[in-house]
C-alpha cells in the first residue's frame, strides 16, 4: 500500500522510538523492522536516529558483530521513554479524532 510521504515522515520518529523501546537495535535492523509495517527507505531512518540522540531521547553504544565491524546500537533513555509515551498518547488521540471526523462524514474507516 502506497502511503503519503508526509504521513510517513510524521510517524517515523514514533515508530523508531517504539521499536527501540522494545529492544535495543542498530540502524539497519531498525529500518528492516519499520519496513515490515511501513514502506520506508533505509536512509530515512538515520536522520531520525541522529536527531533522537541529539535531543537526548536515545543513547548509543557499540557492540561487536559476528558479521563484520562493530555495530552502533540505539537504546531509549528515560527522557526518550517519557517522550515516546507522550507521542503515543498524541498519536492515538489524533487518529481517534480523524476517525470520528470520517465517521460523521459517512466514511467508516475504523
Amino acid at each position: 500500500m502506497e502511503v503519503n510521504v508526509q504521513f510517513k515522515k510524521g510517524v517515523l520518529e514514533l515508530c523508531c522510538l517504539f521499536l527501540i523501546q522494545k529492544k535495543d537495535q542498530y540502524g539497519y535492523e531498525l529500518a528492516q523492522h519499520v519496513s515490515q509495517y511501513v514502506e520506508v527507505a533505509e536512509g530515512a531512518i538515520y536522520p531520525v536516529l541522529r536527531r533522537l540522540v541529539k535531543e537526548g531521547y536515545c543513547d548509543t553504544y557499540l557492540k561487536e558483530s559476528t558479521e563484520g565491524p562493530s555495530r552502533k546500537y540505539y537504546q531509549l533513555t528515560i527522557k526518550g521513554e517519557i517522550y515516546m509515551n507522550e507521542l503515543m498518547f498524541e498519536w492515538k488521540d489524533f487518529v481517534s479524532s480523524v476517525n470520528r471526523l470520517f465517521n460523521e462524514g459517512g466514511e467508516n474507516i475504523g
